[in-house]
């Protein structure tokens, strides 16, 4: 800046306009693109002497001349304006750099005063799944699972902040070529004891479910959401929530799906609850503990959740395959259903391990009780020595210490998991199934927005499957192959 005023100050021209690059932060004397106008600026000069006679001792040993004060201090005082200028717009740059941002977090917006924000993410997951073995019958009819390839999830993510204490949060998916609404609600974060969110959201039940599908370790929820996915995921309701470093909490009172219900009398409606506990939270340690609990009372209907009369579950091998290994029909007549769920887990370095389990209890109305479960236990291991960060009751994908790239070296995160589930819906003379599997997983964080997942699932013992073989056997050798691709900000 000093060498452009320099130049100015030294030319012939007695006025110039000037203008700075808001980008850059240099000087021109001409307007162009990202340049703002500074001001017009005057240069003055003692006329010279025609005479002929020799300049003055002072002048000629560039001494001060009592004439030249005023224009010297005018040129100081422009310089000094000049400067305060080119500050000002540099802070009003950074500023607004500060209020528009866009990262690895998606596009961001604030204001000055962070009254005001708004954000705008978003999720694309691509999968291909391949299964072998899958030749089965089904009631006398041939039945297979579904190879190719689908649109998993294709989500845009609407969020921010009103006046502080007010948040939103909106988002849609437009999977299957067709449009969801799966998290939809309002939050006011200005009272001291708690957090209330209002609208389409997550139950307070379980850790699985609680966890984005950006950051699950498995491209699918283990066997035990069988019993959780029917009763205990999003719904219209309230829930009050409070957290600290080692612990959370969560309760909350919620009618049914988003999903429209033009077939019941009232609606069903549950409460429940989730606590966690970490006595360990530390960046590269965690030990992980919780318990939760839910009750829904149907319908005066008989929907337990949603249009559909009484509750049905069943696992899908995987989104794409439509083949179902157990499943229970419909059961009717429901009275109530109560729900247990206990969780632990714990983060060492690269190693982390947990599982969850639960217990559901299914009242009907003129016959006996069921008394249905469901587990699984994960294991893993980041094999470039990252761990799984850990916040408020969840866990989160892993963030490579060094992204990908050929030019720099670095080849991103790795991790290998393995998963053991199972479920149990056969009480007495009620056989609607049971099974276990395994499941192991290949991930490759390539940086923080982009993972590459590789699955392999097989059955490991099933009973009472609806399939049978050719031979009339169980669907005991199914196995299934699932590629990702994932971009999430």
């Amino acid at each position: 800046m000093a060498t452009v005023l320099g130049s100015i100050t030294s030319s012939g021209a007695f006025a110039i306009d000037l203008y700075i690059d808001t980008k850059t932060k240099q000087i021109y004397g001409e307007p162009g693109a990202d340049r703002q106008p500074l001001g017009t600026y005057e240069r003055v000069e003692r006329a010279p002497s025609t005479n002929g006679t020799p300049a003055p001792e002072a002048e000629r040993t560039q001494q001060p001349v009592p004439g030249d004060r005023s224009a010297r201090l005018k040129e100081k005082a422009e310089r000094a304006q000049l400067i305060g200028k080119v500050e000002s717009i540099e802070e009003r740059v950074k500023e607004s750099e500060k209020q528009l941002k866009l990262d690895k977090n998606g596009l961001q917006f604030e204001t000055a005063d962070k009254n005001f924000k708004f954000k705008i993410g978003g999720r694309i997951h691509t999968d291909y799944t391949h299964s072998s073995n899958d030749n089965f019958f089904r009631d006398g009819a041939p039945v297979e699972a579904n190879d190719g390839a689908e649109l998993r999830r294709g989500r845009l993510e609407f969020s921010g902040t009103f006046f502080k204490d007010w948040d939103f949060k909106s988002q849609i998916d437009f999977a299957d070529n067709s449009v969801g609404v799966k998290d939809m609600f309002i939050s006011y974060k200005g009272l001291d004891f708690a957090k209330v969110n209002l609208g389409h959201q997550k139950q307070a039940f379980s850790r699985e479910l609680q966890e984005s599908s950006n950051d699950l370790m498995f491209m699918e929820r283990s066997l035990m959401n069988v019993l959780n996915a029917p009763l205990v995921d999003r719904a219209i309701g309230l829930n009050l929530s409070k957290s600290d470093k080692k612990w959370t909490g969560q309760v909350g009172l919620y009618g049914e799906s988003i999903d429209s219900n033009n077939n019941s009398m009232d609606e069903s409606w549950g409460t429940n609850s989730r606590i966690t506990f970490a006595p360990i939270s530390e960046k590269t340690k965690v030990v992980h503990l919780g318990v939760a609990g839910n009750y829904r009372q149907p319908s005066g209907s008989g929907q337990a959740f949603g249009p559909s009369n009484g509750v049905r579950f069943r696992h899908e091998t995987s989104h794409m395959t439509d083949l179902f290994p157990i499943d229970s029909g419909t059961i009717g007549n429901i009275q109530d259903v109560k729900m247990l769920g206990l969780e632990a887990s714990g983060v060492y370095g690269p190693f982390s391990a947990g599982g969850e389990y639960t217990h559901s209890w299914v009242g009907r109305n003129g016959l006996d009780s069921l008394s249905l479960n469901g587990w699984y236990g994960e294991a893993a291991w980041t094999l470039t020595g990252e761990s799984r960060n850990y916040k408020e009751g969840r866990f989160f994908r892993v963030a490579p210490t060094r992204n990908f790239s050929f030019s720099n070296g670095g080849w991103g995160a790795w991790e290998l998991a393995a998963r053991v589930g199972g479920v149990d819906m056969n009480d007495g003379a009620f056989r609607a199934g049971e099974m276990k599997n395994f499941t192991v997983a290949l991930n490759w964080y390539v940086n923080s927005n982009i993972r590459f997942m590789f699955n392999y699932d097989k059955i490991l013992e099933i009973k009472d499957s609806p399939l049978r073989t050719a031979s009339g056997g169980q669907p005991d050798d199914l196995n299934t192959f699932m590629f990702r691709s994932q971009i999430a900000f």
